[in-house]
C-alpha cells in the first residue's frame, strides 16, 4: 500500500511505484540502535540538507497506537515530519508539530526532544478511506484540505513561539513546505513517503529536507529541483537503501557532503506514574474529591504511547491529602 508525497515548493511531485519483494529480503541497515538521520551542508555551504529512514519508528508507532494503514502513512509521515523540523533541539527544547485539518483522520500530534526521541498520536487510529485517484493511500483526504498546520518551538524561554500556516493539502509534505516559505520565509524542498505492507507493518518509510540557507541563490534551487524530478519517490528510496546516508547521496553527490552528522532517532515516551500524579494533583482539591467519592478510582492513559496508569480509592486520598497540603503553601 504505497503512501508516498515528494514535495518541491511549487514543484510537481514523482509517481511512487509498487514495492517488489526483493524489497523484503533486503537487509534492514536502519535497525533499532544504528543512526537513521544523517544531515549534511551541501552546494558550498548554501544549502542543508537532512534524510530519515522512518521505518522502525512508523512501526513501533503502529504497535502502540493499533493503526490502520492510512492512520499509519499519515502519523509515519507527521513523526519523521517532526524529526526533521528537530535537528537542533537542546537540552530541554521540545518540537511539536500538530496538523488540525477537516478529514476523518481527526488531526495529528508528533513531538520530537533532545536525544533521538519522538512521538506522536492521531484522533482516529482507525481511519479508512477509498485509494485516491493516483491508486495510493489518502493521506491527503484522511487529514483534511482545510485547515492549519501548527509548530511549536520550545525553547525553555517564557513562552514557548508558535508558527502557523493554512494546509494546501493534507500531503503534510507539501503542508510543511508552505509553512517554511511562508512561516519562516525559506524556500525548502520537503518529502516524505512511508510503504505499508499487506500485513499492516511499514515496509519502508523515509524523507528528506532541503533549505536554502542564505546566500542561496536561484540556480542552487532550480539544480535541486531539477535533480529531484528524476528520482524515484523516497519511499522507493528507502527500501531500496535502506541507509539515511545513502539516501542524502542518492540526492547529492558524496563528495559536496560538508559536515555530515548521523543521529538515532526511535518512538519513545517519557510518561511516567509521577507525572501522572502530578497531573492529578494538578486538578484541585474539588475535582480529586468528587472523583474519590463518585468513582472511588481513576485511569490515565497516556496519548502518546497509550500506556495506562491506574489509581485506587487509597491513591487517591494520598494525592488529595497532597493537593491540599500544596494549596495551604
Amino acid at each position: 500500500m504505497p503512501s508516498d508525497k515528494h514535495n518541491v515548493i511549487q514543484f510537481p511531485a514523482n509517481d511512487e511505484t509498487a514495492a517488489g519483494e526483493a524489497g523484503k529480503e533486503r537487509e534492514d541497515k536502519a535497525g533499532a540502535g544504528n543512526p537513521n538521520v544523517a544531515r549534511a551542508v551541501v552546494a558550498q555551504g548554501k544549502v542543508q540538507a537532512a534524510a530519515i529512514i522512518g521505518k522502525d519508528i512508523i512501526n513501533e508507532a503502529i504497535r502502540l497506537h493499533g493503526l490502520l494503514p492510512l492512520a499509519a502513512a499519515a502519523l509515519g509521515r507527521g513523526l519523521m515530519g517532526a524529526v526533521l523540523l528537530g535537528l537542533n533541539l537542546k537540552d530541554q527544547d521540545s518540537l511539536t508539530l500538530r496538523i488540525k485539518g477537516d478529514g476523518p483522520l481527526e488531526g495529528l500530534l508528533a513531538q520530537a526532544r533532545p536525544g533521538g526521541q519522538v512521538r506522536g498520536y492521531v484522533g482516529n487510529p482507525g481511519v479508512e478511506l477509498p485509494k485516491n485517484a493516483q491508486d495510493k493511500l489518502d493521506v491527503g483526504g484522511a487529514v483534511g484540505h482545510n485547515g492549519f498546520l501548527y509548530v511549536t518551538k520550545d525553547m525553555g524561554l517564557k513562552e514557548p513561539y508558535t508558527g502557523t500556516s493554512a494546509l494546501v493539502s493534507g500531503e503534510i509534505a507539501e503542508d510543511l513546505a508552505a509553512y517554511f516559505l511562508h512561516s519562516e520565509q525559506t524556500p525548502s524542498v520537503v518529502s516524505l513517503g512511508v510503504l505499508i505492507d499487506v500485513d499492516g507493518s511499514c515496509l519502508a518509510a523515509g524523507g528528506f529536507l532541503i533549505k536554502a540557507l542564505p546566500g542561496a541563490d536561484d540556480q542552487t534551487l532550480a539544480e535541486m529541483e531539477h535533480w529531484l524530478e528524476v528520482l524515484p519517490p523516497v519511499s522507493a528510496l528507502a527500501m531500496q537503501l535502506g541507509d539515511a546516508v545513502e539516501l542524502l547521496q542518492a540526492l547529492f553527490p558524496k563528495e559536496e557532503l560538508q559536515a555530515l552528522t548521523l543521529e538515532t532517532w526511535n518512538f519513545s515516551c517519557d510518561c511516567s506514574r509521577q507525572r501522572m500524579e502530578k497531573a492529578l494533583i494538578s486538578l484541585g482539591e474539588q475535582e480529586l474529591k468528587d472523583i474519590l467519592e463518585e468513582d472511588g478510582k481513576s485511569q490515565l492513559r497516556c496519548n502518546f504511547c497509550n500506556n495506562t496508569f491506574d489509581f485506587s480509592a487509597n491513591d487517591l486520598a494520598d494525592l488529595l491529602a497532597e493537593a491540599k497540603k500544596r494549596s495551604r503553601t
